[in-house]
């Protein structure tokens, strides 16, 4: 009798672990969420979650920091179900995703334009450089500062990045290398906070980072930038002049004067009505866009106005 109430007591326990469901209960403006963001947009991407959950107090938004190549692999994966991007899922992306998942349709929202800043140490004495004469830096032809101005010392120049599968690396490779290799001489930091300081520290460098991470947040113009570094202008033609070289502010950002620019978009795998959805929107809509404005980058989904300062002397 015991054995038949132990058997009895086994069967209705499997039937009802069989008929548990699990059933997602997060809405646009509460529950939780995990989302993945390129490092160099993590200081944007964390203050749109403070104000985000500052709005909405049910929900909450777990993030992690990290490269391009890791973030997009997490996306495919179906790890995770939004990420901050510079760059947007090509087709065939998308479809391993939709393969995975017949319910998942990928989509994105260009939410700004992103420039990548040269900086050089406060003493260097440069001030400009033509894409062509970074070309040759970043594909080991032009080795020491002299190399790209005979004025210059002849010290080695001590490039740095924020990550080997950086969205920045990416794109000086593919952008201004075309496809060439970088020199294996540059030298990969742990995040543009690095990058910033070693430059900082180190008379020879020469930095390569999101504008983002150098803009004056005391600045409401935002044309000037940390005070700790210097900016350099780049022109597309060669040599670099005044008259043809451009700081990256968000004017030049946006009316594409400045070479070095980029889009970055918001990737959402996720379905709708989720909270990466309400999130996506929240970044695009107004609040949000102001955050991107605020940092130094051109939001991308709000009218924009250039007004023209003209210095006095």
């Amino acid at each position: 009798m015991k054995m038949i109430l132990c058997c009895l007591c086994v069967i209705l326990i499997g039937g009802g672990c069989r008929q548990k469901r699990i059933t997602r209960t997060d809405t646009t403006t509460s529950g939780i969420a995990a989302i993945v963001s390129d490092d160099c947009f993590g200081n944007i991407t964390q203050e749109e979650i403070d104000v985000f959950e500052a709005l909405n107090f049910d929900a909450s938004i777990l993030p992690l920091y990290t490269d391009e190549a890791r973030a997009v692999k997490l996306l495919i994966e179906d790890s995770i179900r939004f990420a901050i991007l510079a760059r947007d899922l090509t087709e065939h992306e998308k479809e391993i995703i939709h393969a995975g998942n017949r319910e998942l349709v990928p989509r994105s929202q260009k939410i700004a334009i992103d420039g990548i800043a040269l900086i050089v140490n406060r003493n260097n004495p440069l001030s400009r450089m033509s894409v062509v004469s970074l070309r040759k830096v970043m594909t080991g032809d032009a080795k020491n500062w002299n190399d790209l101005d005979p004025s210059l010392p002849h010290r080695r120049i001590a490039v740095v990045f924020d990550s080997p599968n950086s969205s920045m690396a990416r794109f000086v490779r593919d952008s201004v290398c075309g496809g060439i290799p970088l020199s294996g001489d540059i030298r990969a930091l742990e995040d543009n906070r690095a990058v910033l300081d070693y430059v900082s520290a180190h008379s020879d460098a020469l930095g390569v980072l999101g504008v983002n991470w150098i803009s004056n947040p005391n600045d409401s113009t935002q044309v000037t930038f940390n005070r700790t570094i210097k900016v350099l202008s780049v022109s597309r033609t060669h040599p670099a002049s005044a008259d043809n070289s451009y700081l990256p502010v968000p004017a030049y950002l946006y009316l594409r004067y400045y070479p070095l620019t980029r889009d970055v978009y918001a990737v959402l795998t996720d379905l709708k009505g989720t909270l990466p959805a309400g999130f996506t929107h929240f970044i695009a809509g107004d609040r949000g866009q102001r955050i991107i404005l605020k940092s130094g980058l051109v939001p991308a989904t709000r009218p924009v106005r250039t007004v023209e300062i003209k210095e006095t002397f």
